[in-house]
This record gives structure tokens, sequence and C-alpha cells, in this order.
């Protein structure tokens, strides 16, 4: 059952149907064939159960705090102020390409609502000024990828409801490895446009008197972050209620400091987020009722007796885990990856002794390496779609020195799982 459940999936997945409707027919087929109840009766219940948490009502929330945001033409001004701290570093712009994405992920929670923020802004600068556009588009998909680590992510809250494990923590988790891998992000483009100064395009300085003036678009953003983290932290708010927090300071934001927000900019805001939020709430209401089938019928039962019976140590099964992980993130969309397998993984690892907030940490890391390789590597394609010229292959090579940090981070995470757990220790 688990080869044929497994290449069922792959092969609907090929056939270009959407993922959400693939895990519903996935669950039918499994209650047809491997089980003898009938469990397509349950289907309202199971449907109506995923969706009725007030949790997941943090993720149109978020959602929509980014698509305000970028409809009201503050990453333009956002990216225009990194431009004047950054640009006099080895690569230029490209390090602002990075930390607008990092701040663009304190704030959004969607890795792919980041890269597509950056890029469209970004993008035009690139061939103004002939950067390398392989380095160039590379880093902005990479830098998207951000978007579900650092807090608020939207994949961390859906990991803590199909987990049963606190958001708070796994936001505090996040944290500090995102910065991290910022911050390596940075020096790696440093250290490649050091060596290779055609790469990086022209290295520009600006006056203190401008960079000064410039921190007048950077504020706002983070006072918009301490408030919607600090928040719950502080106890004052649920994940949901800082959520409609943000939502509100990010809308002021926009009409006061950015370029306001005319009717079509809130139409096309609340249109955005109705697509991503009944895209991503039809993949978690699908992976229930195919967990839900699966373990009626005694999937997990099979795969936890394999990996169990396959005679490794806990490292070794959380060596095959991750490889498991990096294969199947070639093939399969990352939310609908993390959807369809935490519910079988995670048990199987805390029944290891690993610790649910730290594996999370390590998956979101995992589903970053696969929203920049190919061939489904959602941010490449986002990134390639705003280019005017060029072929995919300039992105995807372009993006290799970042899935090398990304590795780097998976090692480090798993010598010193402090990267993760030192945060939510103390808060």
């Amino acid at each position: 059952m688990i080869w044929s459940v497994a290449f069922s999936l792959l092969g609907l997945m090929a056939l270009t149907i959407p993922v959400g409707i693939v895990l519903f027919l996935l669950g039918i087929g499994v209650g047809q064939f491997y089980s003898a109840f009938p469990l397509l009766r349950g289907l309202g219940q199971v449907v109506w159960s995923s969706s009725a948490s007030s949790t997941l009502i943090a993720i149109p929330l978020f959602v929509l705090l980014g698509e305000l945001l970028v409809r009201g033409g503050v990453a333009e001004r956002t990216y225009a102020a990194l431009d004047k701290w950054l640009s006099w570093l080895p690569g230029g712009l490209v390090h602002a390409n990075i930390a607008t994405a990092t701040m663009f992920s304190a704030t959004s929670g969607s890795s792919v609502a980041t890269a597509a923020t950056v890029a469209t802004v970004a993008m035009p600068q690139a061939e103004r000024l002939n950067y390398d556009p392989r380095l160039f588009s590379g880093a902005i998909a990479a830098g998207g990828t951000l978007g579900i680590l650092i807090p608020p992510s939207i994949n961390l809250i859906v990991y803590g409801f199909l987990t049963e494990t606190s958001i708070p923590k796994l936001f505090s988790a996040g944290l500090v490895p995102g910065l991290l891998m910022a911050l390596a992000f940075m020096a790696v483009t440093a250290a490649i446009c050091a060596a290779r100064p055609h790469l990086g395009g022209p290295s520009r300085s600006f006056g203190w008197n401008e960079r000064l003036q410039s921190l007048a678009q950077l504020i706002p953003i983070v006072i918009l972050f301490l408030v919607v983290i600090g928040s719950i932290y502080a106890g004052w708010a649920t994940p949901t209620e800082s959520a409609a927090v943000g939502v509100v300071m990010a809308a002021l934001i926009a009409v006061f400091m950015g370029d306001g927000l005319s009717r079509a900019a809130i139409s096309d805001a609340l249109h955005g987020t109705i697509r991503i939020s009944a895209m991503i709430m039809l993949v978690i209401a699908g992976a229930y009722f195919l967990n839900f089938a699966m373990t009626s019928a005694g999937l997990g039962r099979q795969l936890s007796q394999l990996i169990q019976g396959s005679g490794l140590s806990p490292f070794g099964t959380l060596l095959l885990v991750v490889a498991l992980y990096l294969v199947l993130g070639f093939f399969i969309e990352t939310l609908s990856l993390m959807v369809a397998t935490i519910p079988i993984v995670v048990p199987i690892m805390a029944g290891l002794g690993y610790d649910k907030v730290w594996f999370g940490v390590l998956l979101i890391v995992l589903i970053e390496m696969a929203l920049i390789t190919p061939p489904v590597g959602l941010n490449l394609f986002v990134v390639q779609s705003t280019r005017k010229s060029g072929s995919l292959n300039d992105v995807i090579m372009g993006a290799i020195p970042y899935v090398l940090v990304m590795s780097a981070m998976l090692a480090a995470l798993i010598a010193f799982p402090g990267l993760a757990l030192w945060l939510p220790s103390i808060l």
C-alpha cells in the first residue's frame, strides 16, 4: 500500500491536477481499495473539523497583511531604502534583494509572495545596471524562501496546527536560523562578487544624510514586525489576534508611508488573499482526509513498522527522513509535501525522542530547499515570470550557491539543536 499511494501521488500530480484534488482522490482511493469501512461517509466531518480551527484564521490575515504592503507601494520604498545602506558591499543590489526579502518575510509569512514582491521591484534594476542575471535572480529566489522560516510563517502555522505544537514556540525557534541564513546568503554573495566583481554590478555609496532619511521607510516595517511578534510573546494576543492587528497596521503604513490604498489596490489585495487562502485550505482539508483514510487503512502503522524494522539508530532514521524530504522536494509542491507527510513522519520522530519544535524548523529548511530546486521549485518560476529575457536555467544556476548555504544550515541544526531551541527556552 505504501508504494501504491506514493506512485499514485506522483502520477496524479504529473497530470497537473490541482494538489488539493489529488489528495482527496488519493483518500477516496485508499478508502475504496484498502479499507473495509465506508470511509467516504466521513468526508464531510473530516473536512469540517480540519477547517473549523480558529488557529487557521491567522493564515488569510497574514496573507492580507503582505498583500496590503505590496499593493500600497511599501515594497518599492523599502527596497530603495535598503539599496542606500547595502549597495556599497561587493554585489551591490544583490544584498538589497536579500535584505528586502528578509524584511518582507517578517511581515507576509509567505515565501512565494515574498519572492514575487522583491522580483517585481528589483528585476528592472538588474537590467538597467547590467548585473549578472543568474546571481541576481537566484538571490531573489533564495531570499524569498525566508518567508516560511522567519516569523510570522504560514507554513509554521500549518505545522503547529497539524502537530498540535505551540505556534509561538515555533515562531521563536525559526527566528535565529532564519536571520543566520539571511546573513549567510549575504556573506556568500559578497564572497562570490569579491572573487568575480563583474557578477555583482557596480557598487554604489550614498551619503549619510540620504541613508538616515531612508530610515523613515524602514522603521514602520520594523515596528510592524515587533508589534505582531511582540504581542504574541508578551501574552497580549494569540497569533490570530496579532495577525488582525498587523493587518490594520499594514493598511495604515500603506496609506501614510506608501502610495496609499485605492479601491483597485484594496480589491487586488482581497482577491489575492482569497486565491492564496483558498488554495491553502483546500490542500489542508485534502491532506486531513488522506491522513484519515491512510490511518484507517493502517498505512501509518505499516510505515512505522518499515522504519522501525530497518534497524537504524535514531540518528540514522533522521538522516533517512532528511533524504526522503530532499528527494520528494524535487517533485512535490512544498505545502502539499508538508501536509501529506507531517501526520505520518512527525509522530515517528517524536517517538524517537526528537523535539517537535526543533524538527519543525529542520523541516522548514528542507522545504525551503524544495522551493529553489527544479523541477517544481515554485520560487524559480515566480522569479522567471518577472524577467523579460533569459531562460529558467539562469535562475536555477544562480540559486545553487544558496542551496549549499541551506545544506550547511541543515547540518548546523542537526549538530547544534540549540540554534532553534535556545530562543524558545528563554521566552
